[in-house]
């Protein structure tokens, strides 16, 4: 089954001075990003049929994007080049891997679907929303909630990663819950990480966090849980999976590459009436493996491993 990722496609500028901060950090590496473009980078890589729906400038960055996803075998027939310049993200690197962000908005706000393009998309596909600029205001809003609905209408599978990012919605909490709620009311599986689970169902058990997602309509609800793993939250039962030893050295991207694999793996197989009831552990697994080799490397893109590389790796678990 073919994925519809939809959202921002940008250019990380990555500062590589260690430890300095967006502040003190005078060198920077351009790099492809924007967390839709690296979740459908992910799919294609690894043998996935996915289309990204995306804005970019009328410049050599967005010429640069659309190079560079279309390398990774996704279809990049639904992004349009306006007239304006290419979204930039600035990020710096801890010695953990850790981040730094800051942006600088163009065309993704400007996205705009029509009818047609919809209807096209919500056939016969699983929906991916994962954009960090989407629920800003701007075009991209618009076109992001009618194709969710159409698809919800039509009865495909949606996945929603509501990916906070401080330097966006900062002293706006409470706004950004508002309009995360259509989704999860939508949503079919939901990945948020343990701290995004505390400011959106604004408590501090995970099993209380899990159940205002499922309260909502949500049938799967994966927390992540950085070095501890992955929690699974399905059918009344929370199973959790235990993530792999690696060496991070940049976890940009890592999520996005995470979330990827599971839709990958989603996609090859019916979801059957439990909604992969039995095939949640084995696809945490995977993308764990997935996600492990990406911040084992710089690039939220570039890191991504094939198929085979992921198979012939050994990984050992981190309990």
């Amino acid at each position: 089954m073919k994925i519809v990722c939809i959202g921002e496609m940008l250019i990380d500028f990555v500062c590589t001075d260690t430890n300095a901060g967006l502040v003190k950090g005078v060198n920077y590496v351009k790099k492809s990003g924007g967390a839709p473009a690296n979740v459908a980078a992910c799919i294609g890589r690894l043998g996935g049929e996915v289309d990204l729906v995306a804005a970019v400038g009328n410049d050599p960055f967005g010429e640069f994007l659309i190079q560079e996803v279309a390398s990774y075998q996704v279809n990049t027939d639904y992004v349009s080049v306006l007239p304006m310049s290419t979204t930039f993200a600035y990020v710096s690197l801890a010695d953990s891997g850790e981040r730094e962000f800051a942006f600088s908005r163009g065309a993704d706000a400007e996205l705009s679907l029509n009818q047609e393009q919809i209807d096209v998309l919500s056939n016969d596909s699983i929906l991916h929303l994962g954009s960090a600029t989407a629920l800003l205001d701007g075009k991209l809003n618009a076109s992001y909630l009618a194709l969710a609905e159409t698809t919800k209408e039509k009865g495909n599978t949606i996945c929603f990663d509501p990916n906070y990012r401080i330097d966006l919605w900062r002293g706006r909490d409470d706004e950004f819950r508002q309009r995360c709620e259509p989704y999860f009311k939508m949503a079919d599986m939901v990945k948020v990480s343990d701290e995004e689970l505390v400011l959106l169902a604004q408590v501090d058990d995970m099993k209380k966090g899990c159940a205002y997602f499922h309260e909502l309509g949500v049938k799967v609800v994966l927390v992540t849980l950085g070095a501890a793993g992955c929690l699974i939250s399905h059918n009344g039962t929370q199973t959790q999976v235990p993530a792999y030893k690696i060496k991070a050295i940049d976890t940009t991207g890592a999520g996005d590459s995470f979330i990827g694999a599971i839709l990958y793996q989603m996609s090859k197989q019916s979801a059957g009436d439990d909604f992969y009831a039995d095939d949640w552990v084995g696809f945490i697994q995977f993308a764990g493996k997935v996600s492990g080799l990406v911040c084992a490397n710089i690039g939220a893109m570039s890191a991504l491993p094939t198929l085979d590389e992921v198979n012939a790796m050994h990984f050992e678990l981190n309990l």
